[in-house]
C-alpha cells in the first residue's frame, strides 16, 4: 500500500495585484486503493492543489508539505512525480502538434517504467483500452488533441491512466464539457484502473453527477483553500440537497471579521 500525505499545504501564486494566497492550511492523507472527492464552488482551490501535486512552476509552496510514501513530492521534477506513481488528468488538456498518440503513449510509458514495453503486448493493449473508452481506432496516427472534441479530450486523458497505471490519479474536474454517454465511458474506465487495487484516486468536481458512477469513500469540502468538513459519500449526497451556500455564507462572515 501507497500513501500519498499533504500536511498543512499553503501555496501562493503571483498577480497583477501581488502576491495571492490560494491555499491556507491543507491536510489530507489518500493510500492506494481509496478514492476520494474534492468538491466546492469555484475558486475555492481544488485544481490549485491538482497542480501543486503535479508541480506546476506557477504555483509557489509557502509552507506544509507534500510526500508519497515518505518521499519529498516538492523535491522532486515534473517527470520525477511522473515517474514515482502520480498522474493528472488535467481540466483543460493541450493539444501537441506533430506528436501522433502512437507515439505519445509509448515514449511516456517507457519514461515512466524506465524501460520500453514490448510492442506486441503494448500494441494490443493500447487497441483493448481505446475500445473500451470507445476510441476510434484512427486516433492513434492523430496528433495528439489536436480536433478532439472536449469529450475525446478527457477519453485520452483515461486512456493515459490506464496505460500508465500510477499509484495515485488526480482528476481535475474530468467530467467537466461531458455528456452523459461520455461520463458513462470516462468514469468506467476510472473505476477499471482503481478497480486493481493498487491506485488511490483524487477526484476533483463541482458536481455530484460524477459520483453516480465512481463511488467514493471519502469526501471532502473546499471552500476559500481550506477543507471546511469532510465525511463519507453522504456528505455528497447532502450536497447535492444543499448546494455550498452554508459554507460561502460562513466564509464570508470569516473574512468580515478578519
Amino acid at each position: 500500500m501507497s500513501t500519498l500525505e499533504i500536511k498543512d499545504l499553503h501555496v501562493s501564486i503571483e498577480t497583477e495585484q501581488g502576491v495571492k494566497e490560494i491555499l491556507k492550511g491543507v491536510t489530507l492523507t489518500v493510500k492506494t486503493g481509496e478514492t476520494h472527492a474534492i468538491m466546492g464552488p469555484n475558486g475555492s482551490g481544488k485544481s490549485t492543489l491538482a497542480s501543486t501535486i503535479a508541480g506546476h512552476p506557477r504555483y509557489t509552496v509557502t509552507q506544509g508539505s507534500i510526500t508519497l510514501d515518505g518521499e519529498d513530492v516538492l523535491a522532486m521534477s515534473v517527470d520525477q512525480r511522473a515517474r514515482a506513481g502520480l498522474f493528472l488528468a488535467m481540466q483543460y488538456p493541450v493539444e501537441i502538434p506533430g506528436v501522433t498518440m502512437t507515439n505519445f503513449l509509448r515514449t511516456a510509458k517507457t519514461a515512466i517504467d524506465g524501460t520500453a514495453p514490448a510492442i506486441r503486448t503494448w500494441t494490443k493493449d493500447v487497441k483493448a483500452a481505446m475500445e473500451q473508452l470507445r476510441i476510434d481506432a484512427d486516433f492513434a496516427q492523430r496528433n495528439v488533441n489536436e480536433g478532439f472534441s472536449g469529450g475525446e479530450k478527457k477519453r485520452v486523458e483515461i486512456l493515459q491512466l490506464e496505460l500508465f497505471k500510477p499509484k495515485f490519479a488526480v482528476l481535475d474536474e474530468t467530467d467537466s464539457g461531458l455528456d452523459v454517454d461520455a461520463l458513462k465511458v470516462v468514469s468506467e474506465g476510472v473505476n477499471r484502473a482503481q478497480a486493481e487495487g493498487n491506485m488511490g484516486t483524487l477526484l476533483i468536481t463541482h458536481y455530484t453527477r460524477i459520483l453516480r458512477y465512481i463511488k467514493p469513500e471519502f469526501v471532502h469540502v473546499f471552500v476559500d483553500g481550506r477543507v471546511v468538513e469532510q465525511g463519507g459519500p453522504e456528505l455528497a449526497d447532502r450536497l447535492e440537497d444543499e448546494g455550498y451556500d452554508r459554507y460561502l455564507v460562513g466564509a464570508g462572515s470569516v473574512s468580515a471579521k478578519a
